[in-house]
């Protein structure tokens, strides 16, 4: 069952009771004082029952709702009570700016006789008149290209480096540094790089080096270009 509204003389409803009392009071809408507001509004209230006028649950609803905020802003932290209070503005301020267009719409006679035109069938006009110089062209069919390319798989030269790449253990160098250094008494260090063809042989030949080392079976002497590699003694082939 629907509930029965008010229609009370003047006020359409509680929001517009508070705007025409702060209006009448010269209160700031945007900072608005509860106290003050609260004791206009239960003053409005009263009056109307002492004229045998029957108040409308939404404005009852108003008034304890003026009477929550109020009491928030009694407690220590007044957090609650600002963000009510900030709330309240906002459906003023709304309710204000809803006022403003009604009467703007009635002082063009809208919303009495009103002649309706059916929408029209309008033919699209699908001709370019805009005018482009020749670099934007340009520009945009570079743009255009480039992200055609994109979307293009990766050709298989983009994978060479990946899949043909050889893998060098460090074993396999371990062997070739003693191979060699049991062809000669000693080797200049820079000698054993210089065969690489790759990094990952540069990589596994210092990995060899610093395993022989880290096993005593090599030893690296000098400083710079000086630095030759020799076997340490005890090392022999058959080792």
């Amino acid at each position: 069952m629907d509930a029965i509204s008010y229609k009370l003389p003047v006020f359409e409803g509680p929001l517009d009771l508070l705007l025409q009392l702060i209006q009448k009071n010269k209160l700031n809408i945007c900072d608005i004082p509860i106290a003050e507001l609260l004791t206009q509004y239960m003053e409005t209230i009263e009056r109307w029952k002492e004229a045998d006028l029957e108040v409308a649950t939404e404005f009852l609803e108003m008034a304890a709702r003026l009477v929550q905020i109020k009491s928030a802003m009694l407690l220590p932290r007044h957090e609650e009570a600002e963000e009510l209070r900030r709330e309240l503005t906002g459906e003023l301020i709304e309710y204000q700016l809803c006022q403003e267009a009604a009467r703007r719409l009635a002082a063009r006679n809208i919303g009495g006789d009103l002649f309706l035109r059916e929408p029209e069938e309008i033919e699209p006009d699908h001709t370019y008149r805009r005018q482009h110089e020749a670099g934007e062209l340009f520009h945009a069919y570079l743009a255009a290209a480039g992200r055609g390319k994109r979307r293009l798989p990766p050709p298989p030269q983009a994978f060479s480096g990946i899949v043909s790449r050889t893998i060098v253990s460090v074993a396999s160098k371990i062997t070739d540094v003693l191979g060699r250094l049991y062809r000669r008494s000693s080797v200049s260090y820079r000698s054993l790089f210089q065969s690489a063809g790759n990094k990952s042989e540069l990589v596994a030949t210092f990995l060899a080096l610093l395993e022989l080392i880290k096993d005593k079976r090599i030893r690296v002497d000098g400083e710079g270009e000086e630095q030759y590699v020799r076997l340490r003694e005890g090392e022999t082939v058959g080792d």
